[in-house]
């Protein structure tokens, strides 16, 4: 476990911290892979943390002209409910909504995604494709360094220790040029690609001038589908894209394991390659992005943004917790979640699983639903956290709470909470939701003993007494 916690002011002040890194230390901004192999052991080195998910500085995007700049703190729902990115980046924006589900995406990042640097990790397929330069800073000065450049391997790049991937630049799509992405996965959520395909086509009357298409968790790192390429370049979009499928498969060069054997993955990239083209050519691919993607963000503001805190295991962690500052001993705990139960006994904050997976110990951190499991507690310095005992008015419960004991959506009660407290965060966002947005909204959570029928009807009916 690390020893010392840092949560920079300024980009500035995080640099010179990180200033002759000799490996010892890490940058954090959602930490939702760091944290797991931390506390699996695989990273047994590392005992410093800089805790960059504050600065404002890294959480913007914009045009700059033909450019899109996409911040090193952007999480992956502000990517998918950005409009810059769905206008003109529209394949990231599609699989930042298939990151994990909405507590994951509401605390990792593009660039978190991007150093992490797993040939199956979403958002980096349709990053190769845009062709887009990784923005790297050190008190050293600026790099700019080509996505094709920055992989030598699997998790392996060429960030120095003393860098920070600062933003992410690419050219805006434009007008003549149409693209999609398309996941492959065990389940609709929270799991990992199988393989991901991103296509991108400039297309003149119909005619495919150019085709980009890049593929995932097939090979070592993120690979273009040459053959794939060269084979659309002047079809026509009306043609048919049956022998597509084939030439794709060929381009894959996949390894088998738990998730599929290599076989089957070359396969089903041919087939998910195809469907990607005739989704462009049947102006279907937005696919299944909504226009106003639920987040459960809020405004993902803390109290204590611009303030520079330094922390060291033992030290005490100060938090407005259900709207009473509390002080925490910091036990070097893992977690969020662990300090909160043990120190705060706040029981209704659960653990199902300890690995993001679940949703049972949701909170609100900054008015975000997060996974508690997947925060440092360091994390909590200054800032406003809600459990599920925090939503009660009084003495009489949440509309949800009772809308929940009314529909019957409780049987052993484990994943209650979790389930509430997402669903707060939609009530607050969405005005009677319907039943695909609670869909989309729920996604981050597990019920391991019904179906969510009732639970579904549950959030229906609170939607309808909180706006009466």
């Amino acid at each position: 476990m690390w020893q010392n916690y840092h949560i920079p002011a300024s980009l500035d002040e995080a640099l010179n911290t990180l200033s002759g890194n000799t490996g010892n230390i890490r940058v954090i901004s959602g930490g939702t892979d760091l944290l797991l192999e931390m506390e699996r052991g695989q990273k047994k080195h590392i005992d410093t943390l800089i805790d960059i998910s504050r600065l404002q500085e890294l959480q913007q995007i914009s045009r700059e002209g033909d450019d899109i700049v996409i911040g090193g703190g952007v999480t992956h729902n502000q990517l998918a409910a950005s409009r810059i990115i769905q206008l003109y980046a529209l394949p990231l924006a599609l699989a930042a909504w298939n990151v994990g589900s909405p507590q994951i995406r509401n605390r990792g990042t593009v660039a978190g995604n991007l150093v992490t640097g797993s040939p199956a990790n979403d958002t980096i397929t349709p990053l190769f494709a845009l062709n887009a330069t990784l923005v790297c800073s050190s008190s050293r000065g600026i790099r700019r360094i080509p996505i094709a450049e920055f992989y030598t391997g699997v998790r392996k790049t060429v960030l120095a220790p003393d860098e920070i991937l600062t933003s992410i630049r690419l050219k805006a799509m434009s007008e003549d040029q149409k693209g999609t992405f398309i996941k492959f996965a065990l389940r609709r959520a929270q799991a990992i690609s199988v393989l991901n395909v991103a296509v991108i086509l400039t297309i003149t009357d119909d005619t495919i001038d150019k085709a980009v298409v890049t593929l995932g968790a097939v090979a070592p790192t993120i690979i273009h589908a040459e053959s794939a390429e060269r084979w659309l370049m002047g079809k026509k979009l009306t043609e048919p894209m049956t022998d597509l499928a084939e030439i794709t498969s060929q381009d894959a060069r996949p390894i088998g394991d738990i998730r599929g054997s290599a076989a089957f993955r070359a396969k089903v990239t041919g087939v998910i390659c195809r469907r990607a083209v005739e989704a462009i050519r049947d102006g279907l691919e937005r696919m299944q992005l909504p226009e106003s993607p639920v987040t459960l963000a809020g405004k993902q503001e803390s109290s204590t943004s611009g303030e520079k805190i330094t922390g060291k295991v033992g030290q005490k962690i100060t938090a407005i917790v259900n709207g009473k500052q509390m002080v925490f001993p910091n036990n070097a705990h893992h977690s969020l979640h662990q300090m909160l139960r043990d120190n705060a006994l706040l029981t209704g904050v659960k653990e199902g699983c300890g690995e993001g997976e679940c949703g049972a110990c949701t909170i609100h951190l900054d008015g975000a639903a997060v996974m508690s499991c997947l925060v440092p507690p360091e994390r909590a310095m200054g800032a406003e956290i809600v459990t599920i005992e925090g939503i009660t008015r009084g003495e009489e419960l949440h509309p949800l709470q009772q809308a929940f004991i009314d529909e019957g959506a409780v049987q052993c009660g484990y994943c209650t909470p979790g389930f509430i407290m997402s669903a707060v965060k939609l009530l607050e966002e969405k005005e009677r939701p319907d039943r695909e947005t609670i869909r989309q909204a729920i996604t981050g959570n597990l019920c391991r003993c019904t179906g969510y029928y009732k639970i579904i009807t549950a959030i229906e009916k609170a939607g309808e007494v909180t706006i009466a």
